[in-house]
């Protein structure tokens, strides 16, 4: 037992108590395994990973499983996989981060684990593989959470889970503290979801708030992300666990670090090689990108132009067929160009939304055909053969949006709009940014909005 490192921690958690306004540290690691988490691997039918956390003291550490079936557990039968482990001092104390790889699973098969010291152990979890094969997929689509996660995010993903309870997994699209390295932040995130994470598997892509600059002002992915998730190390060179892809099933997932993109021009570069040759290769029907940064702007003001200029045409030459984003606390469903309902469409459907209590003022540009401000949404994707299903609740469950995309063989897809008619969109400015409109910005809004609703009409 490395007793340094255990002093360093107690020290680490005093001085944060003196320091910050918040003296307690609510969500302590503890002998007892917690923010367990399932992530998918490159390969889900025959492998899954698992993380979590204990208290500096835990030795080596280890997952049991075993086939699931309907009679009480005996563990002396379970296959034992043993555990990598890390130390991580955070701002409010030091913990034990754990990970491991179930591997040589069955596909499309129950099983159920526990993760353990031997003797400290988590409870037993259930979950199931991919298949091998093409078979229908749903999953949980949650853009930014960022903010008053314990209080007010928690109703958005327990709504998604209530409304999806056997999804496939959840992906979740940046964002999902407000500071990287806030160990509390990252408590109340496990709070939120709880045991749901350990039941249905994830897939991350970070956010700018999963960013901090260090001591020499350089911007680093926070020192939660690699101890806390396991994902796939196929993306490019250094961009391992925020840039991958995931084969499930007929569906492609690949995860874009956007703000990579955006800062570094060698990080850029690579992602851009990286996605051409995974495109080209790629032999799934469905392909969908998950990225922080969005393609096309739903905040008022904002256009990433370096972002779309690199990628899009990339996009569309290889036909995605979604692009799930978030960053602008709005919601937004369009193409790259308008064409209504029922009709044909080569590149992605872009979406971007919010699941967080956090908004901003929405800008009407000319490529969304659907838009909401102020309003905590989540979003349920279900593929089945040549037929893609999204739908998009409020957090009180009430649909706000949904279309369906059609594959037609060596053709372009079908996109039909199933957008209620008789949900109207609130488009209104949020409360904080009306204070401080200017005219100048009431007249921008005034503009995109009669606009907006003229193209609608």
């Amino acid at each position: 037992m490395n007793y340094s490192i255990i002093i360093l921690a107690i020290l680490c958690y005093a001085l944060n108590g003196i320091a910050q306004d918040s003296k307690m540290d609510y969500y302590p690691p503890s002998t007892v395994p917690d923010r367990i988490i399932l992530t998918l691997t490159a390969t889900p039918h025959n492998s899954m990973a698992i993380n979590w956390r204990t208290s500096l003291g835990i030795g080596e550490s280890q997952v049991q499983v075993l086939l699931a079936d309907a009679s009480p557990i005996k563990a002396d039968s379970a296959m034992t996989f043993k555990a990598s482990s890390s130390i991580l001092i955070s701002d409010k104390n030091g913990a034990k981060y754990h990970s491991a790889i179930m591997s040589s699973l069955k596909p499309e098969t129950k099983y159920i684990y526990r993760v353990g010291d031997g003797s400290y152990w988590s409870e037993w979890f259930q979950f199931k593989t991919a298949s091998a094969s093409a078979k229908p997929v749903s999953f949980i689509y949650l853009g930014d959470a960022q903010n008053d996660l314990k209080a007010q995010w928690s109703r958005a993903v327990r709504g998604a889970f209530s409304k999806m309870p056997k999804a496939d997994f959840m992906l979740h699209a940046g964002d999902l503290i407000d500071q990287a390295n806030n160990d509390h932040q990252w408590g109340e995130w496990f709070y939120a979801g709880g045991w749901m994470y350990g039941m249905i598997p994830n897939v991350a892509t970070p956010g700018n708030h999963e960013y901090y600059r260090d001591e020499e002002r350089k911007s680093r992915l926070s020192k939660h992300w690699e101890p806390t998730f396991t994902f796939p190390n196929n993306g490019p060179e250094g961009a391992q666990e925020a840039v991958y892809y995931i084969d499930y099933q007929d569906v492609k997932i690949i995860s874009l670090n956007a703000i990579s993109f955006q800062i570094s021009p060698q990080d850029s570069a690579a992602q851009v090689n990286w996605l051409t040759d995974v495109l080209k290769n790629n032999d799934k029907k469905w392909t969908i990108v998950t990225m922080h940064y969005p393609i096309y702007s739903s905040k008022m003001g904002r256009d990433n132009v370096k972002l779309r200029n690199a990628l899009q045409p990339i996009f569309e030459q290889y036909h995605v067929d979604l692009l799930l984003q978030g960053h602008d606390h709005t919601y937004g469903r369009g193409t790259n160009i308008p064409f209504g309902k029922n009709k044909v469409t080569s590149g992605p459907i872009y979406l971007i939304s919010v699941s967080g209590p956090k908004m901003y003022d929405i800008g009407l540009e000319d490529w969304m055909q659907r838009a909401a401000s102020n309003t905590q949404l989540y979003q349920l994707i279900h593929i089945d053969s040549d037929v893609l299903k999204y739908e998009a609740y409020t957090i009180v469950d009430e649909l706000y949006d949904a279309f369906e995309l059609r594959k037609q063989a060596n053709k372009r897809n079908v996109f039909l709009d199933l957008a209620p008619k008789d949900v109207i969109e609130p488009l209104e400015v949020p409360e904080a940014f009306q204070k401080r409109y200017t005219e100048e910005d009431w007249a921008k809004y005034r503009q995109q909005f009669e606009a907006y609703k003229a193209r609608k009409n």
